[in-house]
């Protein structure tokens, strides 16, 4: 049995990652509006780490610290710290206040903090922390985004070009079909069908491909028939997005990652899975490169690695993958 404890938190990470601009023009549109999206934008995930390091009541791998510039002429700049978070949590608005307040007090700058709520709890719906003593209260509000709110709108989920739109029906199919593989089956095949009938770019399909791919986990002999059935719909639709040879390479890793075995090698297939993509897509791939990739023993990276060597636009472009 797939253990699905905590499995949202590196995919969404990504996605906001890959797609902020579309994540809050989705969950938080009024905010969209206030940013200045020509002095772009800059992610500070490592400084968040390091504020929050110490904190007593943890963190999660699906933090986000932004930094982006308003819309108003200002010189002024704003932090918007992001969670995602999958499972209801007693502590988690006082988690809120205590990383916009330590954000705050590094930066001395406005702080935003936003919650997208994955859990599959409809009444859970933490907004707000305060405590208070002696007349002296302090306390937060943060703007939230309840995941489960969007099943009454699938319909317009399934025809937005919004990626969160995306993210969303493979997270809520993820939810309703738990421990119902066959079930998750069709929805995966569906969701992949439409996804390439919509216009979307040839790396956004595929971008989005790896992010439901990671979402919708299937037992193995239910993913190999999801492969041919995709392939043979690329085939009758001439829609084909993902080479033989990348499929292969992309196949061999998420098998070789999925054997039950030594780690060593588990992490030897993965890494065997990118170099056949990269150079089935690049040609000749050097050896620093590999050895690059080689000396990466996190598993959870290596998957990410794997996914992002089907849609890198060249052998640089995965080489400054590799620093990040």
């Amino acid at each position: 049995m797939v253990n699905y404890t905590d499995q949202y938190d590196h995919p969404w990470k990504e996605a906001i990652g890959l797609y902020f601009p579309p994540f809050l023009s989705f969950f938080f549109p009024h905010i969209w509006e206030e940013i200045n999206w020509e002095r772009g934008y800059e992610f500070l995930d490592k400084e968040l780490q390091k504020i929050v390091r110490n904190a007593s009541v943890g963190n999660r791998q699906t933090d986000k610290l932004v930094k982006v510039w308003r819309n108003n002429g200002e010189e002024t700049w704003v932090l918007i710290h992001i969670e995602v978070q999958s499972q209801s949590q007693a502590e988690f608005a006082q988690r809120m206040y205590l990383y916009n307040t330590l954000i705050f007090q590094r930066y001395g700058q406005p702080v935003v903090s936003l919650a997208i709520l994955a859990d599959d709890q409809p009444r859970w719906r933490p907004q707000n922390y305060s405590r208070e003593l002696w007349g002296c209260r302090v306390g937060l509000e943060f703007p939230i985004a309840k995941l489960l709110d969007y099943q009454t709108e699938m319909a317009s989920l399934r025809t937005s070009l919004n990626p969160f739109a995306v993210i969303v029906e493979a997270h809520l199919a993820t939810q309703q079909t738990r421990n119902q593989f066959s079930r998750r089956y069709q929805e995966k095949v569906r969701m992949v069908k439409n996804l390439y009938r919509r216009g979307y770019s040839r790396e956004d399909i595929l971008e989005l491909f790896r992010l439901i791919d990671w979402i919708l986990r299937l037992p193995q002999d239910l993913e190999v028939a999801f492969e041919q059935e995709i392939e043979q719909f690329e085939e009758e639709t001439r829609m084909s997005y993902m080479t033989s040879w990348e499929r292969r390479g992309r196949e061999k890793g998420i098998q070789e990652g999925r054997k039950e075995g030594r780690e060593e090698g588990i992490q030897e297939g993965i890494q065997q899975g990118i170099q056949e993509i990269l150079e089935s897509r690049f040609g000749e791939v050097e050896e620093s490169l590999m050895n690059s990739v080689k000396e990466i023993n996190e598993i959870s990276r290596l998957k990410t690695l794997l996914r992002q060597a089907t849609t890198v636009n060249s052998l640089q472009e995965f080489q400054s993958l590799l620093g990040s």
